[in-house]
């Protein structure tokens, strides 16, 4: 099948990588067992997560072509074909109300998926994910790490991440230029009655777009009241901040 452009396809061909994915998915915690698999392409992946016990599983395909072929291959799920821009696609109007999401997501909107599963973190429990593999580092990293940046603080304050296994690039169709990565991240409340995420994401935003100046400077137009923080905090750069601290700061801004 000749792959479209417009659409970022990259096939996984691998099974190998196709079944670890599909494996990857917790199924244990609560509404885990709810899978939404993002872009099936032909089912490569679909064919594993089918296998999975007791799973619930819907498709959401934007390319025409494909939901007659995934109706072919996988007759049980002819009904749970969504055919449509998951970019486009009302959360609230999917068919479960708590579920995992799952995919092998399009580098072109990799970082959007991920946006929207935090701002959905309310329904969207689990994500197994492969992304280009710097995406999925960043996504991963650790405050000091060079990948440390405003996906990790993001994403980390409100789920576990996981980095899993790389993929190399001839385990698709067509072969992309870059190595991908496979993550895990699981919903995690620690934090959810201690910060408003309007407001963390304000802050590190800010910071990252300046990340070679000190804290104090990258945060000028934010109004950070220094004075409540620990000292020396101001002095640091923005990736050698640490979640914690920017939960802090996000709580310590003037009204």
């Amino acid at each position: 099948m000749r792959k479209k452009k417009s659409l970022g396809q990259h096939f996984l061909i691998d099974l190998s990588v196709a079944q670890d994915t599909a494996n990857a998915v917790n199924m244990e915690a609560p509404f885990n067992n709810k899978v939404i698999e993002l872009g099936p392409g032909t089912g490569v992946l679909t064919q594993f997560l089918v296998e999975r016990e007791h799973i619930d599983l819907v498709l959401i395909e934007l390319d025409d072509r494909l939901p007659e072929i995934l109706t072919r291959k996988f007759p049980s799920l002819e009904h749970k074909i969504i055919h449509k821009d998951f970019m486009k696609v009302n959360i609230a109007d999917l068919p479960f109300e708590k579920f995992s999401l799952v995919g092998n997501f399009p580098y072109n909107i990799s970082s959007q998926i991920l946006f929207i599963t935090i701002e959905n973190r309310d329904r969207i429990h689990q994500m197994v994910g492969m992304f280009q593999k710097e995406v999925a580092q960043r996504i991963c990293a650790s405050h000091g790490n060079k990948s440390y940046g405003i996906l990790s603080v993001l994403a980390q304050a409100f789920f576990k991440t996981e980095y899993l296994f790389d993929v190399p690039a001839h385990s698709f169709d067509p072969p992309p230029k870059v190595v991908s990565g496979v993550i895990r991240l699981e919903r995690r409340y620690d934090y959810d009655d201690k910060v408003d995420y309007k407001i963390l994401r304000k802050v590190v935003k800010t910071a990252f777009s300046q990340r070679r100046k000190k804290l104090s400077n990258a945060l000028k137009e934010v109004e950070v009241d220094w004075e409540k923080l620990p000292e020396g905090l101001k002095d640091l750069r923005p990736d050698n901040i640490s979640l914690e601290s920017y939960i802090l700061i996000s709580n310590n801004l003037f009204s």
